[in-house]
């Protein structure tokens, strides 16, 4: 299982089903439009197939920041709801990890939703800490 680039807009609409699942405030055209304008700002989106099906898929950039240099930022991961708890998630973040370094990041970042218990035991497991807070505010 290799991991594999979804460079145009066929293949990020096939990775939508999976994307869905953790995006249910989206609907597949407004996924392809966010996806439009995110790869514009160094956004990419790789997954894994099974059997010919997407079964887990990410989305991601390389970004620096002032506080950890040049870092893989990890905005999206999740596996499909029929593929959980066989370890696809931890494949596909070593595959990131690989990406991050072979891209000369110092760190792999990412943020996750406090009530995700089962995403958080996948990070920990995979080497991750929780060192921050993340805080946000609703402007419209």
């Amino acid at each position: 299982m290799d991991v594999i680039y979804a460079d145009d807009e066929g293949a990020v609409r096939r990775c939508w089903p999976v994307f869905s699942q953790l995006r249910p405030h989206l609907d597949e055209d407004a996924f392809a439009e966010r996806w439009r304008t995110q790869s514009a700002e160094g956004y990419r989106i790789v997954y894994l197939e099974e059997d010919g099906e997407v079964c887990v898929v990410a989305g991601f950039r390389v970004m620096h920041t002032m506080i950890s240099g040049r870092i893989l930022y990890l905005d999206d991961l999740v596996a499909d709801e029929a593929a959980r708890g066989r370890g696809l998630g931890s494949r596909m973040l070593t595959e990131l990890k690989a990406i991050a370094t072979d891209e000369g990041c110092e760190e792999f970042h990412l943020d996750t939703g406090h009530q995700r218990h089962a995403a958080h035991r996948t990070y920990l497991r995979n080497g991750f800490r929780i060192d921050a807070h993340h805080v946000s505010m609703t402007l419209s």
